[in-house]
C-alpha cells in the first residue's frame, strides 16, 4: 500500500487515522485568538481529513495528535511482540526520532527471536538467517536497520535525528514482517490448497 508521509499544511497524505491518502482540510491560529499573523507563523495547525472527518494537531512542524507520529501503518501480520515496539516507536517518532530508531532496532531483535534465533545478539541472528537462506533484501534491510538503531544509542556516523531517515527505518520493518512472515504465510496457505495428487507429485520430484 502506499504510503504519503503526514506534514503540516499537506495537500493530501495517508491519514493517521483511516489510512486513505486524502485532501487535507487546515485551519489555524495563533496562542493569542485575536491575533490574526500570516499563516506560517500560526503555532497551532489542524487539518482535517476530508476522508473521515478526523483531525490532526500540530504545532509548529510536529503532529501531536494523534499519537502516533508519521510512521507507515504496522504489516498486519506483524507479531504482536514487534508491534508493541513498532507503536511505542511510532508514538515518539516525531517528538524524538533517535528514540525511534533505537526501539525498531530492538524490534528487529525481537523478530529474529520470533524467527527461531537467539535474541541475545542481533548481528549473530542475522548471520545465522542468512546461512538458513535468507534473501539478500532481507539481510541488508535487517542490517540497515540494526546499525542505523545502534547509531541512535552510539551516536556516529548516521544522523537518526533526521525524521526521513528514521521513516525509512520503518518502512524496511514492514518490508521486512512482509518478506520473512506475511508471504510465506499467504504462499503456504495456498500451497495446502493445491490437490494431494499434484503434491504428492511434487515431492517425489524433489525426493521428499
Amino acid at each position: 500500500m502506499k504510503y504519503i508521509q503526514p506534514i503540516v499544511y499537506g495537500e493530501s497524505f495517508t491519514c493517521p487515522h483511516c489510512g486513505a491518502i486524502a485532501k487535507q482540510d487546515w485551519w489555524h491560529r495563533s496562542w493569542n485568538a485575536n491575533n490574526y499573523s500570516e499563516k506560517a507563523q500560526n503555532p497551532l495547525k489542524i487539518g482535517t481529513c476530508q476522508h473521515c472527518n478526523k483531525s490532526t494537531v500540530w504545532i509548529l512542524d510536529k503532529m501531536y495528535f494523534p499519537d502516533t507520529g508519521n510512521a507507515p501503518f504496522p504489516n498486519p501480520e506483524m507479531p504482536d511482540s514487534v508491534l508493541r515496539l513498532y507503536t511505542e516507536a511510532s508514538a515518539i517518532s516525531s517528538k524524538s526520532p533517535r528514540g525511534a530508531a533505537a526501539l525498531l532496532r530492538l524490534s528487529i531483535q525481537v523478530l529474529c527471536k520470533e524467527l527461531g534465533e537467539d535474541g541475545k545478539n542481533i548481528n549473530t541472528d542475522i548471520g545465522n538467517l542468512v546461512q538458513k537462506g535468507l534473501p539478500i533484501i532481507v539481510q541488508q534491510s535487517l542490517d540497515i536497520v540494526r546499525v542505523t538503531g545502534n547509531d541512535a544509542v552510539h551516536p556516529g556516523q548516521i544522523d537518526t535525528d533526521n525524521p526521513a531517515t528514521v521513516g525509512q527505518l520503518f518502512d524496511l520493518v514492514n518490508i521486512i514482517v512482509e518478506y520473512m512472515i506475511a508471504l510465506p504465510n499467504k504462499v503456504s496457505g495456498i500451497y495446502k490448497g493445491l490437490p494431494a495428487d499434484k503434491v504428492k507429485g511434487i515431492n517425489d520430484r524433489d525426493g521428499k
